[in-house]
């Protein structure tokens, strides 16, 4: 049986991968902000042990998929100062998640919906001091309303897709965790009555 450290390793860099993948087709398809990233980050802060590499998870899979849309599609991958805030964001959905404790199906539904807001508030906060609207008040409730109902070419809403992405990803990772921990209790339950 593989060593439950090699296993952890293993499972994180899936979840990576998921997310990373996630993201790309998302954006592929211009389905913007639904992706598992916030998710990934809010799960990697409730549940790894370890909180460093809590964040470190949530970091990699987000610079993994900007190296990609910056390199692979006309899109900028890298755009400047705001995207310092959505990196900012991300870290704080993870702080979030490390405060948590015991993952529960209401709680993840409420630490989803209240990461969502955070990062569309900081994230957002980055577009009006890059200056897109102009860094003054005025500026900034333009900033927001502009971003709350922003379409893409899907007919889709950004500010929804967060909210709905961090959702849906959420519940697939906390649920496939939950199936996993219980499959493997079962399997350790089993090797000792043998």
């Amino acid at each position: 049986m593989m060593n439950r450290k090699y296993t952890n390793i293993a499972i994180a860099a899936g979840l990576i991968l998921i997310a990373v993948a996630a993201r790309i087709a998302n954006t592929e398809a211009h389905i913007y902000n639904f992706a598992p990233v916030a998710a990934l980050g809010l799960f990697s802060g409730a549940v790894v042990k370890d909180k460093r590499f809590a964040f470190l998870f949530t970091l990699i899979a987000q610079l993994i998929s900007d190296l990609y849309i910056q390199l692979f599609t006309g899109m900028d991958g890298f755009y400047g100062i705001s995207q310092l805030f959505v990196y900012g964001g991300m870290m704080l959905v993870t702080l979030l998640g490390t405060k948590m404790g015991q993952p529960k199906a209401l709680k993840i539904f409420g630490y989803s919906i209240a990461g969502s807001a955070i990062f569309f508030i900081v994230s957002n906060l980055g577009v009006w001091l890059q200056g897109w609207y102009g860094v003054t008040f005025s500026g900034l409730v333009v900033t927001f309303t502009n971003a709350l109902p922003f379409y893409t070419e899907m007919g889709t809403r950004l500010f929804v897709n967060s909210f709905v992405g961090d959702l849906i990803f959420s519940g697939v990772l906390f649920g496939a965790y939950a199936v996993l921990q219980q499959t493997m209790s079962k399997r350790l339950v089993k090797e000792k009555a043998q």
